[in-house]
């Protein structure tokens, strides 16, 4: 019987396996190179996309509209109704007991006498109380305490003005040399309709300076942006030094009250 041979020792399924393992080879070869070519096909257009993500930020900073900013200042006056009088005693004695004791009774008669002239409690206010040492100097050149000297401030608040002066002559005649008057302001009691005109009139002065710049540089007053108001300020209205206790009467000259408003404000130029 010829002698077939076994499939083990066939060369057929060995080159079969080699050719199918080239194919695969060839194949995964084939895919890289494609792969490749779209990563090297896609890198540059990545790369030179990245300036753009900025491209927005810089335009939109290009188109940002220009802004002018102004101050404006206003003001408005109107008469007082309220007098705010400082006055206070003064004494002093050999001892600190004793200037203590001497400034309790000027203070009493002080505060009695506001109370005869209708000055209610809450109007009336204590602002200092002191006592301090008085030195004189002796021919050997040294200082030494003499005494001291104790005193008492008061805030009275006088809502009819027109009792200032008299409520100023009783305060001196109660008090005599330990009174002192140290001075008088003028006020409004309620400044809330006074400060308000003068913001309008600050409000108007910064629009009319804005509307000038937008018309000067050739544009038109756009949206307000932000507006910022300072301090108000009511200067003092008159002041009046110590009298003395003769003194027959007391003069006095309320004029007006004015109070001054600031504002800032940014407005865009269209």
């Amino acid at each position: 019987m010829p002698h077939r041979p076994t499939p083990a020792s066939s060369p057929a399924p060995y080159g079969k396996g080699l050719r199918s393992r080239g194919a695969r080879a060839a194949r995964l070869l084939a895919a890289a190179a494609v792969l490749g070519g779209v990563l090297a096909g896609t890198a540059a257009p990545a790369q030179a996309a990245v300036p753009e993500r900025f491209a927005p930020r810089a335009a939109a900073r290009a188109e940002a509209p220009a802004t002018v900013t102004v101050t404006g200042s206003g003001s408005a006056s109107a008469a007082p109704d309220l007098a705010i009088l400082s006055v206070g005693v003064e004494v002093t004695r050999p001892t600190a007991k004793e200037a203590m004791a001497a400034q309790k009774t000027a203070a009493e008669a002080l505060l009695a006498v506001l109370r005869r002239q209708a000055v209610a409690d809450r109007d009336i206010r204590t602002d200092r109380l002191s006592l301090t040492p008085v030195y004189a100097q002796t021919s050997g050149g040294e200082s030494r305490t003499t005494g001291y000297q104790a005193g008492q401030n008061f805030s009275v608040k006088v809502r009819d003005i027109d009792r200032a002066g008299p409520v100023v002559e009783a305060v001196n005649d109660a008090t005599e040399d330990a009174g002192r008057v140290n001075g008088v302001v003028f006020d409004v009691a309620d400044p809330t309709e006074l400060r308000s005109r003068a913001r309008e009139a600050a409000y108007r002065d910064a629009y009319d300076k804005a509307s000038q710049h937008a018309r000067l540089s050739g544009h038109r007053l756009g949206r307000l942006v932000s507006l910022t108001e300072g301090e108000s300020l009511r200067p003092g209205q008159g002041a009046m030094a110590s009298m003395p206790t003769d003194e027959p009467s007391v003069p006095l000259a309320p004029g007006e009250i004015e109070e001054q408003v600031t504002v800032s404000a940014v407005y865009e130029l269209v």
